[in-house]
This record gives C-alpha cells, structure tokens and sequence, in this order.
C-alpha cells in the first residue's frame, strides 16, 4: 500500500522550526488538514486544499478518509503520538499508508525550560478530562506537568492544591511555549494572583506539603478515614487482602458490584495506571459518596451505575475482574457475574453473614476456587490497659475462570 497520509508534529514557531523533511511533507499535500492555529502558521499556497477540523471532532475521520490515496498532510502540536491525534489515527490506517514526523511537544520544551528530566515527571492530561486527576499525584517532592483544558485552569490547579494541603507548590505556566508569544507565570499555589490566562499553556509543578499533610500511597489499603462513608465500607486490612486477590493489571476493567462508597474499585484504578472500574450501586445516597471518593482519590473516571444487580449488569463490557461486596444474597447476582468474567478473569466475593458465607460455600462447588476466612482484632483501651477487640470474621472466595465455560 502506497504511503498517502503524513502527519507532521508543529510547534508554535511554525514552518521555521521544522525540518526539511516536514517542509516538504507540507508542500507536496495536496490536502492539509488542522486546527485553525495550525493552519494559520503557513504560508498561502496555490492548488493547497486546507480543511479545519469539523465540529463535533468525531466526523473528522471519514473526511480524512474519503481522501484516502491523494497525498494528505495532518498537522499536529508537537509530538502526534504523544496524547496528539496520532494514537487516533494509528487505529484507523495501517503504518504502511502513513508516516509521522514529530516535532518537540509543549512537555519537552517545558521540561527542558525547568530543567527536569522528563522521564522522573509525571504527565497529567486535564484538557478533555477532569482535573481532580491530579489528585492520585500528589505526594511532597512529585514533579507533575499538566496539560490544561483553557486559561482558567492554572488557577483552578492552584486552588485543588491548596485545599489538599499542597499550598506550599511552586507553579510555573508557560504560554505558547515554544513561539515568539511564549510567555511564563511562576508562583506558589497559595499565593496565585492570575484568574486567567492564554488558553494555550501547560503547568509545570513542583509539589510542596505542610508538615500535616498526608500524602496517600497508591498501593493498596487505604486508611479508612480517607472516605467518606456511611459504614458500609470494605475496611482497610479486608480491602488490602481482597485487591490482592482481584490482582489488579494494566487496562483491565473491575466490576465493583453493590459498591458501597467504591472503595475496592477507587483502589483498584489507583493502583494501576490505565485500569477501569464500573461501580454499581442501587443506594442513591452511597452514589452519591462514590462521586466524592472518586475525585478526592484522583480517579474521577470511575463509571458509576446506579442500579441493582444483576439488571444493572445488562450490556456492561465483559469484566477481567468481579468484586461482590453487596449483594452476594441476590437470586442471580454471582451466576450473572461469572458468566460475563473474560477468561482467565478473577472474581472476588466476600461475606460476613452465616447466610452469605454458605451462599459462598455453594458457590464454590459449581465453580471452584478458594475460601479464605480473615479475622481481625486490634488493640483499644480496656481500663487502665489495652485489650483486643474482634471485628466480625469476612470470609473471601477467590474464583480464576479458566475457560469460556
């Protein structure tokens, strides 16, 4: 297959930052598509069709498409497979058909303006999605590069900051980074004086705490304290045993089923990166905690179902792990959950009551797996001394599903 699409990466200085190779990709197109900015970085040219992006997004590719072997150029910021349309576009035309000729992103030339090796900073994308995200960052010493969705984010990151107890956080914005216009806006979090700014610009963040503040890891086991709940919540020690079961992977999508104040799934999405969680939850009033949790624990692309399973189950994707906190006593609740488990998947079940750990027992000689009772004691105050106080013993079925069975 001929090689009819080339999609060249473009900072803010135009044409005179790049490459011959890019200079020529742009000249010989017969079809240039890009945003307005971009597109106003060339020069005129005679015989050139020039396309913006069409709004909503989602209709640009079958315009792109219906171009398909006359010679197309795309224009992108920077690097196009860096968070750029590149990664889009891969999915739709095969490496054959299509070369990419990169230019520095905003966050290499940010990086390089700080000084800070790129690979020991972390990259977080606010345009497009919520800016809580930053939440599951923070930590004293973190280098974070935020990418912002407009002019008003830098102050709004100040803000979430402050509120966390990250006050003490040096800002730095660089505007237009990398074009004649670039310009740069330091300061503390605490002490941040700009409501708005251009648009086009990227947050540069050294993360400073109080002594007070706790930052929270991303293994698992959070303190239970760092929810809001109503006490219907997988506590601490159960739910470092359970996750540890559901053994979280890149990319894989967790059912959370009778979710509670989404704990297991919250913790799940936090422990790695690309992980995804379906909360299902029929109590409006523990919905409405989830929503919470999930922005002040950095994972506010948790999807919540307000629903009872098994109905609320119908038409989910195929989960690679089911956790049964509620609902276990539900006439079709596990069955309903196993059969849509993804081969090789887990599913993690626990129960406190005598009834739920026989429905478990019952459940285990249809499919297998393993039964593991926890019991737990901690030390309080008894008199003048400390004595051991049992919390009720939670009993944990581990299930792996070995075939499409």
């Amino acid at each position: 297959m001929t090689t009819w699409l080339t999609i060249v990466g473009i900072g803010e200085d135009g044409l005179s930052g790049l490459g011959e190779e890019s200079r020529r990709a742009i000249a010989d197109a017969r079809v240039i598509f890009g945003g307005e900015r971009h597109l106003a970085l060339l020069p005129a040219q005679t015989g050139q069709e020039r396309l913006r992006w069409p709004s909503p997004f989602s209709a640009a590719f079958d315009r792109l498409l219906a171009h398909r072997g006359s010679s197309v150029c795309v224009l992108a910021s920077g690097d196009p497979m860096f968070f750029g349309i590149g990664g889009s576009l891969s999915a739709q035309v095969v490496p054959d058909e299509m070369r990419i000729l990169p230019a520095p992103s905003s966050l290499s030339l940010a990086a390089a303006r700080m000084g800070w090796p790129l690979q020991d900073t972390r990259i977080v994308p606010a345009h497009g999605r919520p800016l809580e995200r930053v939440n599951l960052h923070l930590a004293a010493g973190v280098r974070l590069l935020v990418l912002s969705a407009d002019g008003e984010t830098p102050a709004r990151l100040a803000a979430l900051l402050t509120a966390k107890g990250f006050g003490q956080s040096q800002l730095s914005v660089f505007e237009r980074i990398g074009g004649p216009a670039e310009r740069r806006l330091d300061g503390l979090a605490s002490d941040w004086r700009y409501a708005t700014g251009d648009a086009l610009n990227l947050i540069a963040v050294e993360c400073r705490c109080t002594s007070d503040t706790r930052p929270l890891s991303r293994r698992c086991g959070l303190p239970d304290d760092a929810y809001l709940h109503d006490g219907q919540l997988t506590k601490r020690d159960i739910r470092a045993a359970t996750l540890a079961r559901l053994a979280p992977l890149p990319g894989e999508l967790l059912w959370d089923v009778g979710a509670g104040c989404g704990s297991i799934g919250i913790e799940w999405m936090r422990a790695e990166s690309g992980c995804h969680a379906i909360a299902i939850e029929p109590d409006a009033s523990r919905g409405a905690l989830i929503e919470q949790n999930r922005c002040r624990l950095g994972v506010p692309e948790l999807e919540l179902i307000a629903g009872r399973a098994p109905e609320a189950l119908e038409g989910l994707a195929s989960p690679h792990a089911v956790f049964i906190g509620g609902g276990l006593t539900v006439d079709g609740v596990a069955e309903r959950c196993w059969q849509a488990l993804k081969p090789g998947g887990r599913l993690v079940a626990n129960a406190v009551t005598v009834q739920s750990e026989a429905l478990l027992v019952g459940l285990r000689t249809r499919i297998g797996g393993d039964l593991t009772r926890i019991a737990i004691a901690q030390a309080s105050p008894l008199g003048r001394f400390d004595g051991w106080r049992s919390a009720m013993p939670v009993t944990l079925l581990t299930a792996v599903k070995r075939d499409c069975a």
